[in-house]
């Protein structure tokens, strides 16, 4: 069996050094990014539409239909007749039908 040379197994302690702190500073960084992760509130569903601002694309008479980021939502005005083009503002939300109410215009 041939004897193994030990300067092969050698390696200098500055590469060692630096690739464990590498290892620690990834490890530190990824728990750190999976905390926050962790920690931050999903916002989906009928909470998160309450409050929104969507553009009436038919009239609403009362009943018409809104978008809200790139979706089509059948809605229902709880003020009366909304045209087209105006923005209205989610005050609750039943089923699959948006309940909405005249954005105030500022001048």
């Amino acid at each position: 069996m041939p004897e193994l040379d030990p300067s092969w197994f050698q390696m200098d302690p500055w590469w060692i050094a630096l690739i464990a702190v590498c290892v620690v500073a990834f490890i530190i960084f990824a728990v750190i990014w999976g905390i926050r992760a962790h920690r931050h509130q999903a916002s989906t569903g009928r909470e998160d539409l309450i409050g929104r601002t969507a553009e009436v694309k038919e009239t609403l008479e009362p009943k018409g239909v809104v978008f809200i980021e790139g979706e089509r939502w059948t809605a229902i005005s709880e003020e009366g007749r909304v045209e087209p083009g105006e923005e209205v503002i989610i005050s609750r939300v039943d089923n699959l039908k948006l309940y909405v109410t005249k954005k105030e215009s500022r001048r």
